[in-house]
């Protein structure tokens, strides 16, 4: 079994550019320059940048959500999942949780309805809710639980990596390290690796043992946290650090 959960290589990402008054044209602009890197298994890293560096395309990149790409991908385990940043877009709001949760295992069709409910009850629990919430619905839950109950989804399908895409952006500060000390849990009970993506570098450094940072679609460098953060190289890195400082 290899050691690398995730290997990324030469990636270029592109999308069409609508162009003219009413969108009749179009232009292939690349979003990704020449990305490369590793995650290996039971690892966190995290990815920073500012808005629309990349970050996203990134993600829906590995996923297979974004097909205008070349370059290689390569997973070392089957179903990645994603945790994003918007807890409420991301479920149903028609739907109970105990309904959202089960939906990927009634796709799989792998388990029947006895061991479906037993699953779906372990991992509420895991991340620290209780069956209390399963008939409740999205709107009915506080941001921090409703993030919690992303994290349970993506549980569902036991993914050996999440990629977490702001996944904390949205919160207050004290439900902010409340999820950053749930994910740690995971990753470390589980060995569930974890390419964490973020514009904070406060919130990276407190939970990712490497970090890339990332500025117009290209990784300009890349190194354990106490490299990056203590002694970066790349003039933009070293701007991020100084805005965190005077912050």
């Amino acid at each position: 079994m290899s050691s690398k959960i995730l290997t990324v290589s030469h990636l270029n990402s592109y999308y069409n550019d609508k162009t003219g008054k009413f969108g009749e044209g179009s232009r292939r602009r690349q979003v990704l320059k020449d990305v490369s890197f590793e995650i290996g298994r039971g690892e966190i890293v995290g990815l920073v940048g500012e808005s629309g560096c990349g970050k996203s395309t990134l993600a829906k990149c590995i996923l297979g959500i974004v097909k205008d790409h070349d370059g290689e991908i390569v997973h070392g385990s089957k179903r990645a999942q994603m945790i994003f940043q918007d807890p409420y877009g991301s479920l149903n709001p028609a739907r109970t949780v105990g309904w959202i949760l089960e939906e990927p295992l009634r796709i799989k069709g792998e388990l029947k309805d006895p061991e479906r409910n037993k699953k779906v009850s372990e991992m509420i629990q895991l991340v620290g809710l209780d069956d209390g919430y399963l008939e409740r619905k999205p709107g009915e839950l506080s941001g921090g639980q409703r993030q919690r109950i992303c994290i349970a989804l993506a549980l569902m399908m036991e993914p050996e990596l999440i990629i977490a895409d702001e996944p904390v952006s949205a919160l207050d500060v004290t439900v902010q390290d409340q999820i950053l000390k749930l994910l740690l849990k995971l990753n470390r009970e589980m060995g569930i690796a974890f390419l964490f993506i973020s514009h904070d570098l406060k919130v990276v450094y407190s939970i990712c043992s490497r970090v890339m940072v990332m500025k117009a679609g290209e990784i300009v460098e890349q190194g354990s946290d106490e490299e990056i953060y203590k002694s970066p190289k790349h003039p933009y890195t070293k701007q991020l650090l100084a805005a965190v400082l005077n912050d």
